[in-house]
């Protein structure tokens, strides 16, 4: 039987075969802790990261509401570094509950995806 981390993995390596970030539309990458939430923007050709931004700075509050923040923050980043368009990286978790937040709150700011 394989553990829940175990499973992940296997699904973000899955993901990663087909998901790559250009300078044109680079990768944002979502990864969550247990109590906060890490957001990259990637260009895989040259392994840079472009723009990134964390809970940690953040006042306290809820975890949806970190990470509705930190989905505006790295939407703001992005822009600011001229990034228009990028390919959504969920990093093997569900597209459920704070993954879904970041992505939507990065779509409302003016993100696409």
């Amino acid at each position: 039987m394989i553990t829940k981390i175990e499973r992940r993995i296997k699904i973000k390596y899955r993901v990663r075969n087909k998901v790559s970030g250009t300078a044109a539309r680079p990768r944002m990458s979502v990864f969550r802790s247990n109590k906060q939430i890490y957001v990259q923007v990637i260009n895989d050709e040259e392994a840079k990261t472009l723009a990134s931004a964390s809970s940690l700075g953040l006042e306290k509050c809820n975890k949806i509401e970190q990470a509705t923040k930190v989905g505006e923050l790295i939407a703001e980043k992005a822009k600011a570094a001229g990034i228009e368009s990028v390919v959504f990286d969920r990093n093997g978790y569900l597209y459920h509950g704070r993954i879904k937040a970041v992505a939507d709150a990065a779509r409302n700011a003016g993100l696409k995806f």
